[in-house]
């Protein structure tokens, strides 16, 4: 396993059929190959950026605004924030969020334990190397837990005790070929997420590309939510190519307005949202909305 590798390369990320990105990485400050995922951070013109399976995670450049995206709506649209369970999200941006807004205990559960090691060590944004050793050893209100989130959520179903404001899950897109963490899209799983909600808890989910050659994962989300909870608010980030659902057990009265009125309030003050963002990102794009009835 290499720490540090002098190099200029090209990362390809697959957009869609006969689609790529193509990335220069000026400088690789960290490759290999862990048990889960081939992962690559570098330098490239949005900074340091992570890379897994050539597929980017974030940016230096736009992180913030892919996870304020991610997070934000459903800390408004929940009706108390104190508890939180994050599955996936290695760089453990969204569990600093989470803090920042209130809640007393993030459980941050990741199955790829090197994978979170090299972005404390390597990336300017989320854990910091001591964080993550005090997230580590459950000191402060952030807690990791090197484990298969899958079975994190069976083992938490059957303690009653153990319940959740928010329970959030980021991993890399859900692929059309087969891989192992496509089951964390499915609508078994989503089951799993609503049973350990607490009363008012929300689901989220990263759902995919919003842009019409690229939604197939997207459309299958927005069905899956629908078919599983009783609210369900989409945002799609209008400066990031990502969209993102949220989902309440119970039927909930105008939630976009609810989550505007909540921000208002809010102890987190987001960067890259407002009232404006809120409105006007929540409408589902027409295929995606014509997709469910």
């Amino acid at each position: 396993m290499t720490s540090v590798v002098e190099a200029t390369r090209v990362i390809r990320e697959p957009m869609g059929p006969g689609l790529t990105r193509i990335w220069d990485v000026q400088d690789v400050l960290w490759e290999g190959d862990t048990a889960f995922q081939h992962v690559v951070i570098g330098r490239t013109e949005q900074g340091v950026s992570l890379f897994c399976d050539n597929d980017r995670q974030s940016t230096e450049y736009s992180q913030l605004t892919y996870h304020e995206a991610l997070l934000v709506p459903g800390l408004l649209l929940a009706e108390k924030v104190k508890r939180v369970l994050v599955v996936g999200s290695s760089e453990g941006v969204v569990c600093q969020m989470s803090v920042a807004f209130g809640a007393e205990i993030v459980d941050h559960v990741d199955i790829d334990a090197e994978c979170v090691k090299v972005c404390a060590a390597n990336l300017p944004y989320g854990y910091t190397p001591a964080e993550l050793a005090a997230a580590e050893t459950h000191q402060g209100p952030v807690r990791v837990h090197y484990t298969d989130g899958w079975q994190y959520l069976l083992d938490a179903a059957a303690d009653e005790n153990l319940r959740y404001d928010i329970v959030l899950v980021d991993l890399p897109d859900e692929r059309e070929e087969e891989a192992q963490h496509n089951r964390l899209y499915g609508e078994e799983f989503l089951g799993m997420c609503k049973a350990v909600l607490a009363p008012g808890g929300v689901v989220i989910t990263q759902a995919g590309c919003q842009t019409m050659w690229r939604n197939n994962t997207l459309v299958r989300s927005w069905q899956r939510f629908n078919d599983t909870f009783g609210t369900v608010v989409y945002y799609g980030s209008d400066e990031h190519e990502w969209a993102y659902l949220f989902g309440r057990a119970d039927a909930v009265a105008a939630p976009v307005e609810k989550m505007v009125e909540r921000l208002k309030t809010s102890s987190y003050a987001p960067a890259s949202i407002d009232a404006e963002a809120l409105r006007g990102n929540s409408i589902p794009p027409y295929l995606v909305r014509k997709s469910y009835s």
